[in-house]
């Protein structure tokens, strides 16, 4: 019986936990969920055959707003609470990926570095409810 009291209090706990994590005082998160619907799956992320990245950038924020949004060179960025979404010129269309926040920053760091903070500065507080506050 204590196993069974445990689990479940474990259960709830883990419960309330992911309550938290998706109130919307806490920021945005990124819509993939919304993104897998209505893009097609291609390669290393999502492309729209057609649209150029401007559009489908605004087709995204239009649908989740993102926190900020950046353009360099011929990509869009769009920031959200723990991920980015980049978008990039795809034959005549647009790419589409979503990286976790530390993970895009590194890889785009020579497009968005100088504008959005650095996850591996010391300076960095997060962006999660309760991070380095």
């Amino acid at each position: 019986m204590k196993t069974v009291r445990r689990v479940s209090a474990m259960f709830l706990a883990a419960m309330t936990l992911a309550g938290c994590s998706t109130d919307p005082e806490d920021g945005n998160d990124v819509p993939s969920g919304w993104i897998r619907r209505q893009y097609a799956a291609g390669g290393t992320g999502y492309v729209d055959r057609s649209d150029p990245p401007p559009r489908v950038a605004g087709e995204i924020d239009d649908h989740t707003s993102a926190r900020d949004r950046h353009t360099a060179d011929d990509m869009v960025f769009l920031r959200y609470r723990n991920d980015i979404v980049a978008i990039s010129p795809r034959l005549g269309g647009s790419l589409i990926q979503i990286e976790d926040y530390r993970t895009g920053h590194r890889r785009w760091k020579s497009r968005i570095g100088s504008v959005w903070p650095d996850p591996d500065s010391a300076a960095f507080r997060g962006g999660g409810p309760g991070s380095g506050k």
